[in-house]
């Protein structure tokens, strides 16, 4: 199951309460049908069938790719100096 580091989990937590201030909410992680590439949302809730990660107070909802993708994953989050934030996965070790 996909993990989160310390800087992405306070990354999540940052842009969901920022977007959407509601209990639950969280970053979702999807197909993009257009692309056939992964893409990010913030989200109030999950969708039905999303796998929920959850790590100090983040959640992050991953629908059936994402999940199959990232399975092995680690989520990372690096600010940029413009006040943006640059996430990146890599395989846990």
């Amino acid at each position: 199951m996909l993990t989160l580091t310390e800087n992405a989990s306070n990354a999540v937590t940052t842009i969901v309460n920022q977007a959407v201030p509601t209990p639950g909410a969280g970053l979702r992680i999807a197909e993009d049908p257009a692309s056939a590439n992964l893409g990010l949302i913030v989200a109030e809730r999950p969708e039905p069938g999303d796998a929920v990660v959850e790590d100090s107070g983040a959640r992050v909802f991953l629908d059936d790719k994402a999940l199959e993708v990232l399975d092995d994953k680690v989520l990372d989050a690096e600010y940029q100096a413009n006040g943006g934030v640059q996430f990146t996965i890599a395989p846990q070790s």
